[in-house]
């Protein structure tokens, strides 16, 4: 939401604003709120690939969170600078994630191993160059909800076949932090001119953020649940400091 004050980074160039005053507390972060918002982001991605890696988990399940990164410091950067290029910078990699979520879902049941990586890796890519050149509006977002919207059979599929009452609660939270996380987008976008009025601004975009951040994280770790059903390695869910919930698991000696 523009006001007038000088930036380091000049005039705004992305095609999107959201209901926070920009520059309002340094001339190097155009919305503060919205970028700090995306810390929680970096961190839950990172307690998610520690114990990937530390648990010897596929190496899907390493790349997603670092994809999970990637798409919370790309996001920090549009919201720093409302640069166009920055823009790019959290767009594209929101087309990149889910396609690797595509990939986990779909994979163990996918026949010619070799044929969904290589299209869905070449799809992300023609996208990235398209996007880049024609600068998508709404039709980005339509082709992001319609690319989740493919992955809402699986994930129900997912759900059903477990059986285990604490991997269903997670899946449970995973619905619930889209839900509140997507009202809160909702209100910041279309009510903004109510909410500037007020004397203090919710920032639904920063708890968009927030939300989305644990909605990763708690989709990550029900589809680790699922694979390692699916691999025989006795999946149990625990919780680091009694709270935020992971996966623990038992390889067979062989593996």
């Amino acid at each position: 939401m523009a006001d007038g004050i000088s930036s380091f980074w000049g005039p705004v160039t992305s095609t999107i604003e959201c209901c926070e005053k920009n520059y309002a507390y340094s001339s190097y972060i155009a919305e503060f709120y919205n970028t700090i918002s995306g810390v929680p982001g970096i961190l839950l991605a990172l307690i998610g690939l520690i114990n990937a890696l530390r648990q010897r988990f596929e190496k899907r399940f390493s790349i997603l969170h670092i994809s999970n990164m990637i798409l919370a410091i790309g996001s920090m950067l549009y919201h720093a600078t409302l640069q166009h290029v920055q823009q790019q910078s959290d767009e594209t990699p929101m087309v990149w994630e889910i396609l690797l979520y595509m990939y986990i879902l779909y994979s163990p049941d996918w026949h010619y191993r070799s044929t969904m990586p290589t299209f869905l890796f070449l799809y992300g890519a023609a996208f990235a160059a398209v996007h880049a050149y024609l600068r998508f509006g709404i039709g980005f977002k339509v082709h992001y909800v319609v690319l989740c919207l493919l992955c809402i059979p699986r994930m129900y599929k997912y759900y059903i076949h477990t059986e285990d009452t604490a991997a269903k609660r997670i899946a449970k939270w995973y619905v619930a932090t889209i839900l509140v996380g997507s009202v809160c987008w909702f209100c910041d976008r279309v009510f903004c001119k109510t909410i500037s009025q007020w004397p203090v601004n919710p920032q639904g975009h920063a708890l968009w953020h927030v939300f989305m951040s644990f909605n990763s994280y708690f989709a990550n770790t029900f589809l680790m649940f699922c694979r390692a059903q699916q691999r025989g390695w006795n999946p149990k869910v625990k919780y680091f400091l009694g709270v935020l919930p992971y996966v623990q698991i038992e390889k067979p000696k062989a593996q």
